[in-house]
């Protein structure tokens, strides 16, 4: 459990977007949090403390004179060891306050006397959003050091459509799994590919690999809670993509050979987690082939698929390249061999049978150092084992490189 040890203070003001919270409580619980609720009065007119009590499995606080707390100052006492204080939703009244300093209910006031760090995820009509007064508060809370999560853009409770929207409860939770994160790759620009293609034969039929896209998206999120700017290629795939993360679809490997290509200046990293298609028709038919209307089955002509990692690896200055080997046997012989015909510095490799396809695996890092086992574990875990190599491999080539220029 990600937040397994967190102590996590939630704090909801008033807004209709309240509801959501419901669902964050349960999925900070279900992530390991111990989770203390505390509640703007506002904010007990759209769900009952009793909802966030049953939820959370801990009292809940809306009074700034409860004398449930011995010394009658919860505004103190709540936020004395938590690891954050969230607040979600957060109106605009709300924002108001915590940019000013404001402190007239016990909500606002335990964010004036809090000593853990605050996170923000703003809720309100897009016209109150775009208020040039939001606007300022929020720019002030930025700087103040306060994490703003969100908001999205979409349909609202007013029937309008626009900037305002809080983010989903999952989302939120993966905020804040990135604000705990260490920012190794804080600064870094990260390329990625990620999920199978798919090789037209013709409208309706395919070649292709099969791949999940889980163990991709899992490095995608980690390196952008790492602090990176990740941008990931993907095939066809069945996820949403990671918070923070911008993501471009392709279909076949030609697409994703030219997306990679436009995107790969100027990134510090590329990884090539895609399971791409060796080989694609030379020419698909423009119309669905018909069982039994032939004499014999089609012939389809292949042509190989360009190597997208070896073209990348070979440029004149290129990030550095990381590939992946799955392999049904042999794996440290042939991820190995994989790692120095391409002339890259790490490979990653793993064996079909040790998890494809599902939530863990096991993999195995080669680099010029040796090979490195990661042992069975969730892909995000491993994931975020791989960073940490990955920020561990840019600093030594960038001492090499100073120790070069001096």
């Amino acid at each position: 459990m990600e937040l397994a040890a967190r102590r996590v203070v939630l704090g909801i003001s008033g807004g209709i977007a309240a509801y959501k919270s419901a669902e964050l409580v349960r999925l900070l619980v279900g992530a390991g949090a111990s989770v203390q609720v505390v509640m703007s009065e506002a904010a007990t007119r759209f769900v009952t403390p009793v909802t966030f009590q049953a939820l959370s499995g801990k009292p809940v606080f809306t009074d700034q004179w409860d004398t449930r707390v011995a010394n009658n100052m919860a505004h103190i006492d709540l936020s004395r060891g938590a690891d954050a204080l969230l607040i979600a939703p957060a109106s605009a009244d709300c924002l108001a306050k915590l940019a000013h300093g404001l402190a007239d209910d016990l909500l606002s006031t335990l964010a004036l006397a809090r000593e853990c760090p605050l996170l923000v995820a703003p809720a309100m009509n897009r016209q109150m959003w775009e208020n040039p007064a939001t606007q300022r508060n929020v720019t002030l809370l930025r700087s103040d050091g306060v994490e703003i999560i969100g908001p999205a853009t979409g349909e609202q409770a007013c029937g309008e459509n626009g900037p305002g929207r809080m983010l989903e409860a999952d989302e939120i939770l993966a905020a804040l799994l990135a604000h705990f994160q260490p920012k190794l790759l804080r600064g870094r620009r990260v390329l990625l590919t990620a999920g199978p293609t798919f090789e037209a034969i013709d409208p309706v039929r395919g070649i292709s690999n099969l791949s999940s896209g889980r163990m991709g998206y899992a490095i995608a999120r980690a390196a952008s809670d790492a602090g990176a700017q990740v941008t990931l290629v993907s095939g066809p795939v069945a996820l949403s993509c990671p918070y923070g993360v911008r993501r471009i679809a392709v279909t076949s490997a030609l697409e994703m050979h030219a997306a990679v290509h436009r995107e790969v200046a100027d990134n510090d990293v590329f990884i090539a987690v895609a399971a791409v298609a060796d080989y694609r028709p030379v020419k698909p038919l423009a119309e669905k082939i018909k069982k039994g209307m032939q004499t014999s089955p089609p012939t389809i002509t292949l042509v190989e698929n360009p190597d997208i990692l070896g073209e990348v690896a070979a440029l004149a200055r290129p990030p550095l390249c990381v590939g992946f080997a799955a392999e049904s046997e042999k794996l440290h012989e042939y991820a190995e061999r994989k790692r120095r015909s391409k002339r890259i510095p790490l490979i990653v490799g793993n064996l079909i049978g040790d998890g494809f396809g599902g939530d863990e695996n096991t993999l195995v890092l080669f680099d010029d150092e040796g090979q490195h086992p990661l042992p069975k574990a969730p892909k995000i875990a491993l994931a975020r084992q791989l960073v940490a190599r990955i920020s561990a491999l840019l600093e030594s080539l960038a001492w090499q490189h100073r120790s070069l220029g001096a």
